[in-house]
Parts: C-alpha cells; sequence; structure tokens
C-alpha cells in the first residue's frame, strides 16, 4: 500500500492506459534516497496487468560494465534476437558475449533494443522498470534514452528510477522527469501507523 502518492500513482496509471492502448512512453521517476521510487516501480508492476514486465536495476559494481543493466533489462527478450534485422542482431550478440565481431556502433545496439522491445510488444504490451539509473553504465543509460524517445507509437512503458544527486546524470532531454517528494504529515501519520 502505497500512501500520499496519488499523483505519481495517477501518472503511472496514465502511462499504463496509455501503453494499453497503443501508445507507449516514458516517466523518470527522480528523488533523493529511501524516498520510494522503488515502491512506485513495484506498484506499476503490480498495475500492469496482462503486460510483459522487464526489469533491470544499475548496479554500483557494474556501472563500468558496458551494457550490463541493459543485459539484465533484455535478458528474457534473448531467443528473440535472431529474429531481429542482421546487423541488429549482431550487434546485441557482440555487446551480451553471444556472437563475436568488432563492438558495434551504439546507434546500432539503441535501435536493436528498441526493435527487440518492439518485437515483445506485438504480442502483448510491455513494460520496463529501470531502478537506480544513477548506477546503470554509460552505454545502457544512452541506448535506453534513445528507446524511451521513440516509444510514441510502441506499446512499451519505460519507468525509470533515479537519483538527482550521486552516479551517472540520467538524461531526460524529451522525457517527462516526475520528482517524487517527501510525503505530507497525513501520509506519512498513516504510514507509521501501519
Amino acid at each position: 500500500m502505497l500512501y500520499g502518492r496519488d499523483a505519481e500513482r495517477a501518472a503511472i496509471d496514465g502511462l499504463l492506459d496509455q501503453v494499453a492502448g497503443g501508445a507507449g512512453g516514458c516517466l523518470v521517476l527522480r528523488g533523493e534516497p529511501g524516498i520510494g521510487k522503488t515502491a512506485l516501480l513495484g506498484y506499476a508492476a503490480e498495475a500492469a496487468t496482462g503486460m510483459f514486465v522487464l526489469r533491470t536495476a544499475g548496479v554500483e559494481p557494474e556501472s563500468d560494465l558496458g551494457y550490463a543493466t541493459l543485459h539484465r533489462l533484455l535478458r528474457p527478450l534473448f531467443d528473440r534476437i535472431d529474429t531481429l534485422p542482421g546487423p541488429q542482431s549482431l550487434a546485441l550478440g557482440v555487446v551480451f558475449g553471444r556472437a563475436s565481431g568488432p563492438a558495434p556502433d551504439r546507434f546500432l545496439v539503441a535501435l536493436a533494443t528498441l526493435s527487440l522491445l518492439s518485437e515483445a510488444a506485438a504480442e502483448r504490451p510491455v513494460l520496463c522498470l529501470v531502478d537506480d539509473a544513477h548506477w546503470a553504465d554509460a552505454p545502457t543509460v544512452a541506448a535506453l534514452a534513445f528507446v524511451a524517445r521513440r516509444l510514441a507509437d510502441e506499446p512499451v512503458a519505460m519507468l525509470v528510477a533515479a537519483r538527482g544527486d550521486e552516479g551517472r546524470p540520467v538524461d531526460t532531454a524529451g522525457l517527462i522527469d516526475l520528482p517524487v517528494v517527501g510525503l505530507d504529515p497525513a501520509a506519512a501519520e498513516a504510514l507509521l501507523a501501519c
């Protein structure tokens, strides 16, 4: 049960309704540690009835490993990589160690990520949850930002939770930034009473 998060839940519900209608989008939940971002991602996962939910989280020790966070997000879709156009399939294959070759262009990896999510969304809407994005590796952050800006015509929703004061900055240009702030006194009392 979330207390005092009516505005945030309404924004999440609106995004999920939008995706159920065939149009995607992204919300970036930004706030200090312990403020409730992860709880809001959990709310979204529970509310995503009938959707394919993909989850990942940035992990500080892996923040220098290229595409580590993306690997965790897309792992449930690995069996679909071979259905992508050849260059895109090879790009993901190389960065995930499933194929050999030179390091692919970052644009191609981002495009392949979008294509893979689009393929999955052709069967049922997709919800991507990215927690602790401030600890994600830079190539993942760039790929996910690229994807997030191109979801308008895809039944794919992305929720990204990040701190604003530490770790890697998460570029929200062109995305909806939803600040998560402290609870009002009544909600705080209700939370403490349970």
